[in-house]
């Protein structure tokens, strides 16, 4: 288990922004099916929303992972259920941590582009997004179709003109595709964004020290 397998996902949920420019349909809470890849494996994480908070959830080998953030991003805890070795950790970022890896989010221009294209039943524009940190540019795909509460984007990605079904996600200078698989619509069980009461609370260096120094 490593724990550079999280460093994707916590792109993907550190903190976020309502988008919904001339959106046709409201989600306001449930279920989000996202493809990417960890490491050059695939994976397909599930991302649970609701207005004030969300939890991402996929497996990386033996272990199942989750990321709990609330909509100010003043908040993020990282879920590891370990069945095989018994282990149920739950690692919650400080104020400092969380400060910290928002500072490593890049700072994006968005430029609408003419080219439209169905994914995932979505109709999507092409938008290019260009990093003020970098000068480095990248071609997303957003959608008007929708809206989604204020946890279900990327901070990044507030001002693309639509809800991206398409994109790059960042983390820690590293970047990997995206793609929006689904939404549902429906109401979440109770507990969905807390920490289970089995669950040992300990700190991100933690985390890091079980997963072998974060390698």
């Amino acid at each position: 288990m490593k724990v550079k397998l999280f460093t994707v996902a916590m792109g993907m949920t550190l903190t976020a922004t309502a988008l919904s420019a001339s959106a046709q349909k409201a989600y306001n809470e449930g279920v989000m099916t996202i493809s990417t890849s960890m490491q050059g494996q695939p994976v397909e994480a599930k991302s649970y929303f609701r207005a004030d908070s969300a939890k991402m959830e996929f497996s990386a080998g033996p272990a199942n992972i989750g990321i709990l953030t609330d909509a100010k991003a003043s908040y993020m805890a990282i879920l590891v259920d370990v069945a095989v070795a018994s282990i149920k950790k739950a690692a919650i970022a400080s104020p400092a941590e969380i400060e910290e890896a928002m500072s490593k989010l890049p700072v994006l221009t968005f430029t609408p582009g003419t080219e439209t294209k169905v994914i995932s039943g979505f109709n999507c524009k092409k938008v290019v997004a260009k990093d003020t940190k970098t000068g480095k540019t990248y071609d997303i795909w957003v959608t008007n179709d929708i809206s989604v509460p204020s946890t279900g984007i990327a901070k990044y990605y507030a001002n693309a003109g639509g809800v991206p079904i398409q994109y790059s996600a960042f983390q820690d200078g590293r970047t990997t595709d995206v793609t929006v698989k689904s939404i549902v619509e429906q109401k979440l069980p109770a507990g969905t964004f807390g920490i289970p009461s089995d669950f040992e609370k300990i700190t991100m260096d933690d985390l890091k020290a079980l997963g072998g120094g974060g390698n």
